[in-house]
């Protein structure tokens, strides 16, 4: 499995599989708190690329509302709804 995998099943079953089972309408994912949680070192564009990508949206089956912070840092807050 690669990073990228990884990041996307951490955020899966930490994020959105946790707010899908709250009845919540929509998940926001901070690229740094994953960064911080995987113990990674100066990967943020990574992380975000993985958060980012249509993979993750199918996988997770969520739709990216929005993306608020800069692209590829620390704050970079990417807000998806729940299908």
């Amino acid at each position: 499995m690669s990073h990228a995998d990884d990041v996307r099943a951490y955020c899966k079953k930490t994020y959105v599989d946790v707010s899908r089972s709250k009845g919540e309408r929509t998940v926001s994912i901070r690229s740094g708190d994953i960064h911080a949680a995987l113990d990674y070192k100066n990967r943020y564009p990574l992380v975000c690329s993985a958060i980012g990508s249509n993979k993750f949206e199918e996988l997770c089956r969520v739709k990216r509302v929005a993306v608020e912070g800069p692209i590829n840092g620390v704050s970079t807050v990417f807000v998806f709804e729940i299908l």
